[in-house]
């Protein structure tokens, strides 16, 4: 379940290797010979190496890549497939790395949006530990009794100790967790479907499923795939578990005659302005035309999505200290006023 898989980094320099050898007439086992020297992640230099003995075996890339199990995306395996079919190796492996490194600027682009947000969350938890460090050790200091900052009953090193395992223990195991139900198939598709009613969070992870699979539906059509297989390579490309869920219905629908619109209507995933367009496409014949012109629209929303819901989180996290900072505030003055109330009893 959790064996490694191929980085997007990597897969990138792979097909963008191959791409340029392919084209430049290197035949393929040399291709990937050269391509594998080039790369500096040892996992995926001993995969290529394999996939190099596979061929001189006489073998093709696809089944090659098969049988180092689930460490090459089912996209990228399905799109080489039919792409050695048709003859389209080098343009397919093309637009691969340049989808990898999409993805790849994405996840960076991602990370550097939330990182003020987590420092602060951080910040916030290892600012609360020293609050309970530093009262702790001055009420020892004066034989008196710690103010507790949390009503918690934590004060000294060992409170601090206390309240830093469990936060950041809970974080933890609610991560490790959530990886375990999302590499399950029923984790995912529940998941996915809650987080996608969420508002901010719900329209990002939705438009980034659509570009994901307007730009594989287009892709896989020009390849030659039929549509079947091209649908359900498109859905899978999303990473979305609630489109994934809706391949058996939306491939049931189309085989039994069913407009592509229609099909992807029934589905509730799809916004209404989008059916539409595919509509005209449908109609003109122009599909993957169409949607390939609407892949980079509907990332661009998404990126835009992504900085709108990184500040969102960001003003969360300033409220949830601002909150504390209240809370802490507020005990500070109840302990002072109960120990005036105490001594005023005993005048």
């Amino acid at each position: 379940m959790f064996r490694s898989r191929a980085s997007l980094k990597s897969l990138a320099m792979l097909c963008r290797s191959l791409s340029t050898m392919l084209e430049s007439g290197v035949p393929i086992t040399k291709s990937f010979q050269l391509a594998g020297k080039k790369l500096s992640d040892r996992r995926m230099q001993q995969s290529v190496q394999d996939i190099t003995v596979e061929l001189k075996a006489g073998n093709d890339v696809t089944s090659a890549m098969q049988k180092q199990g689930d460490y090459y995306p089912e996209l990228m395996i399905n799109m080489v497939s039919v792409a050695e079919q048709s003859g389209g190796l080098p343009e397919v492996l093309k637009a691969l790395s340049e989808h990898y490194d999409q993805l790849l600027n994405l996840r960076k682009n991602f990370v550097r949006l939330i990182a003020w947000p987590v420092f602060q969350f951080v910040a916030a938890i290892m600012v609360i530990a020293l609050m309970i460090l530093v009262l702790g050790l001055i009420a020892d200091a004066r034989g008196g009794e710690a103010i507790d900052v949390l009503g918690l009953g934590l004060s000294g090193p060992s409170g601090a100790l206390i309240w830093l395992t469990c936060t950041f223990g809970s974080i933890f195991v609610m991560f490790v967790a959530y990886q375990l139900l999302d590499r399950l198939w029923g984790g995912k598709r529940f998941f996915h479907r809650l987080f996608l009613k969420i508002p901010v969070v719900g329209h990002c992870m939705r438009s980034f499923a659509i570009a994901r699979f307007s730009w594989a539906f287009a892709l896989t059509q020009q390849a030659g795939m039929n549509i079947l297989d091209s649908l359900e390579a498109s859905l899978k490309a999303t990473g979305n578990g609630a489109f994934i869920a809706e391949i058996p219905q939306v491939n049931a629908a189309v085989n039994d005659g069913e407009h592509l619109t229609d099909a992807m209507a029934m589905t509730r995933l799809f916004p209404d302005d989008y059916i539409q367009m595919v509509n005209v496409g449908e109609t003109s014949g122009t599909v993957p035309e169409t949607l390939e012109r609407l892949s980079p629209r509907f990332q661009e929303d998404a990126q835009r999505s992504l900085a709108a819901l990184a500040a969102v989180l960001g003003w969360l996290v300033w409220a949830m200290v601002a909150a504390f900072i209240i809370f802490v505030v507020f005990r500070i003055a109840f302990w002072y006023l109960g120990i005036i109330n105490d001594a005023l009893k005993q005048v």
